[in-house]
This record gives C-alpha cells, structure tokens and sequence, in this order.
C-alpha cells in the first residue's frame, strides 16, 4: 500500500487550471485524487491580470492540494517545472501525520 505522507500545495493562476488538472489526470500513478478551489493571491510578487484585480489588490487564484509521497510530490514538481515555468507558481510540501477514510 502506498504511503500518503505529505500534501503538496499548488497555487497559480485561473487560467492554468485546465492545463494542471489535465496533468494530475494524466498521472494517476503521482496522484491517486486531489482538490481545487478558488482563492485570491496578495502580496508583491502577485501579478493582476485584470483591472478589476489592480483596483482591488488581490488575484483571482486556484489552490490544488495533493495529497501523496514524498517522492511522488518531488516528481510531480519536476514535472510541473519543466512543462509550467512561472514565477506566478508557487507550490509547498507539509507534512500529513495520518490519512485515512472513514470506511
């Protein structure tokens, strides 16, 4: 049985989403499952894409969390970088103490 011992955190713009999903589902063997939802971006390395982001300070984002190995998330980011490279990417790895379902 695989060992889900980390969830590795994918945040980037909407308009990638299609492409980044598409690439979760094309390598099941790294990601068994995975979550998406919409979120807003702030800071000084966000960048608006729209007028409507600059008058109110934060980007319109998609955060995807995956739940997997280690290894599988390291390979996962590679494979994000050499397809994806963008500075408005930005990902992380923590730690998950148990993953489990209810039945």
């Amino acid at each position: 049985m695989k060992q889900y011992d980390c969830c590795l955190t994918i945040v980037f713009p909407h308009g990638l989403e299609e492409i980044m999903i598409d690439h979760l589902l094309d390598h099941p063997e790294l990601a068994s499952g995975f979550t998406t939802y919409e979120v807003e971006g702030h800071g000084g390395a966000t960048v608006y894409r729209s007028t409507n982001e600059q008058v109110r300070g934060r980007a319109r984002r998609v955060k995807m969390e995956v739940v997997t190995g280690r290894e599988d998330a390291q390979t996962l980011i590679v494979h994000f970088k050499e397809s994806l490279r963008s500075r408005e990417i930005a990902y992380w790895i923590s730690p998950i103490a148990e993953f489990g379902r209810f039945a």
